[in-house]
């Protein structure tokens, strides 16, 4: 039901900013949810941030003073503002979209993933 398009990462020195965004092949309005994950070699991908359609958002403690997740209802993107970046947020971050679709009684989710961008931090 959706496509999804990642740009934005490259090579930075520490303490730099990068902002990444993700952009979506429909309104994201309809979209219930939408995250930010990252997976570094060896390691478990995990939640980064993320924002529902209500407008409510959640970060990692890792990252909580330093990224800010939005949405750019307009140009139907999610971004990702990282400041302050350290060496430990080398990954590949994935953009996520999750969509909840009703019938009557019945309830279910799909879930989307774009290809991952790659973010280096250089100390």
């Amino acid at each position: 039901q959706v496509q999804l398009v990642e740009s934005g990462g490259g090579l930075v020195q520490a303490g730099g900013s990068l902002r990444l965004s993700c952009a979506a092949s429909r309104s994201i309005d309809s979209i219930n949810t939408m995250s930010w994950y990252r997976q570094a070699p060896g390691k478990q991908r995990e939640l980064v941030a993320q924002v529902t359609s209500g407008g409510t958002t959640n970060y990692a403690y890792s990252v909580k003073a330093r990224f800010t997740i939005s949405k750019d209802n307009a140009e139907n993107t999610l971004n990702l503002q990282m400041n302050s970046l350290k060496p430990e947020d080398t990954a590949v971050y994935y953009c996520n979209a999750i969509i909840q679709s009703r019938k009557g009684w019945d309830v279910w989710e799909n879930a989307y993933w774009g290809q991952g961008t790659q973010v280096t931090v250089s100390s």
